[in-house]
């Protein structure tokens, strides 16, 4: 399934699509391309909001200057960081009693992080057409709210105890039953 029909579900059915995610799309480098991808979409969210700064002040800092200093903080730097706070939340989760992994506690992390880019793009539009003010602060109040409550259900999903697989069944590379009787003949 597309990442944006993902992101879409997510709003309605966050546990639903965590829980796919988590026995679907397991692995370190959709993990990464999560957080990367996020982290890109919060620079590049904030942009407008630089371009503005960088006009109103007058060119001084110049506009190169604010959005490579946003680039470093945003793509650079915030990954790294994130992955500590995602060691940290599974390390609380399992203090409470979780039993997931340390990459299902980064993929509830990212994957909520991944959510939440619509609401900050908004976000970095209003503040780039209307500056600083109660629209901007009502956003990011929401934004964070978001975050938080996704996270939470995300994290409480990948944390909590998953079925053993069942043996029984073939997999898909397994023959079929008569020719895996035969074989034994």
């Amino acid at each position: 399934m597309a990442v944006t029909e993902d992101i879409l579900r997510s709003y309605l059915r966050p546990r639903r699509v965590m829980r796919r995610l988590l026995t679907t799309g397991r692995g370190e480098s959709r993990a990464l391309a999560y957080v990367m991808i996020a982290c890109l979409l919060f620079f590049v969210a904030q942009l407008p909001a630089v371009s503005r700064q960088a006009f109103l002040s007058g060119g001084e800092p110049g506009f190169a200057a604010l959005a490579s200093g946003t680039f470093m903080g945003s793509v650079l730097m915030a990954p790294l960081v994130l992955y500590g706070v995602a060691a940290l939340s599974h390390l609380a989760a399992r203090a409470l009693g979780g039993q997931g992994g340390w990459l299902d506690a980064r993929l509830a992390l990212f994957w909520t992080l991944l959510m939440i880019v619509p609401p900050v793009l908004l976000r970095g539009l209003t503040e780039a057409f209307l500056g600083r003010g109660p629209e901007t602060s009502v956003l990011s109040l929401l934004t964070g709210a978001m975050f938080v409550v996704y996270w939470a259900i995300n994290l409480r999903e990948a944390e909590r105890p998953r079925p053993a697989e069942d043996t029984t069944r073939p997999g898909p590379d397994a023959a079929p039953k008569e020719e895996a009787e035969t074989a034994h003949v």
